[in-house]
């Protein structure tokens, strides 16, 4: 068997930074295993596979360790494969996922995600997590993931973690959001997974669901412009509009190429 692969590039201007995802177009599925192989293989944080169903793609993703209900980087990576080498669209794509009805419109400058708010609530910062971030929060929420408020972007970026403590903390399929005011942006943001070969995402689309609403509040305005301070670094356009919230970047392919399966 052949399949094609898409390596993109997500929520960036330029290759090598942003998050990088693989796309994989089926048309049929495969086995759970087969596609968390396929998924460990690509060695990215996430790998998405769709099949087209008329008018609309069945969209999945995969971590190398576990099929996820929401992503946004390859969502979006994944509607840069269709509107730009698979068919020509112009308007909106419509995907059915874990997380519901999923749509990203296209736009001559870049891609719009519309996601469901994931508004969180305040919490109790567990033990694990509290020995091993270097810095402690001046809050806490969760909602899918933990989010920690931090008092300044300076401390989001000298934010350390150690993985001794940390791994010991299951979180499903979520992960832990830091967050801040940002210096030039209104907030900024990192994001680490507990027992994951990548600890930490370099964009991270769906903790954008629970950082909208919360900033949305905070700032009292409902467009908002965030960075994601990984490495790699990301840039997103954020909207409120209540239970749902808008997620715009751009995209890159980087890797056009082929798996064979036996």
């Amino acid at each position: 068997m052949k399949l094609r692969i898409y390596q993109v590039d997500a929520f960036t201007n330029t290759i090598f930074s942003g998050n990088p995802a693989c796309v994989v177009p089926l048309e049929e599925w495969l086995s759970d295993e087969v596609l968390l192989n396929i998924a460990k293989e690509n060695a990215v944080a996430e790998t998405a596979f769709f099949i087209k169903n008329k008018e609309t793609y069945h969209l999945r993703w995969f971590t190398p360790e576990v099929e996820m209900d929401l992503c946004g980087h390859a969502t979006l990576a994944s509607a840069h494969v269709i509107a730009s080498m698979l068919e020509d669209i112009s308007s909106e794509i419509k995907f059915e996922t874990l997380s519901g009805s999923l749509s990203v419109r296209v736009h001559v400058d870049g891609y719009t995600l519309n996601f469901p708010s994931r508004k969180p609530k305040p919490s109790e910062l567990p033990v694990e997590i509290k020995n091993a971030f270097s810095i402690q929060p001046q809050k806490v929420y969760k909602d899918r993931d933990f989010m920690l408020v931090y008092k300044n972007e300076e401390e989001i970026k000298n934010l350390k973690i150690d993985r001794t403590y940390f791994d010991k903390i299951n979180l499903g399929t979520g992960g832990v959001i830091v967050t801040a005011k940002g210096s030039t942006s209104d907030f900024v943001s990192r994001f680490f997974t507990p027992q994951a070969s990548i600890l930490e995402d370099p964009v991270t689309g769906s903790a954008h669901c629970t950082l909208i609403p919360y900033w949305s509040e905070q700032l009292q305005k409902t467009k908002l412009s965030a960075i994601q301070l990984s490495e790699r670094k990301g840039i997103l356009i954020c909207e409120d509009l209540g239970e749902r919230v808008l997620i715009s970047g751009n995209a890159r392919t980087y890797l056009i190429g082929e798996i064979f399966i036996e």
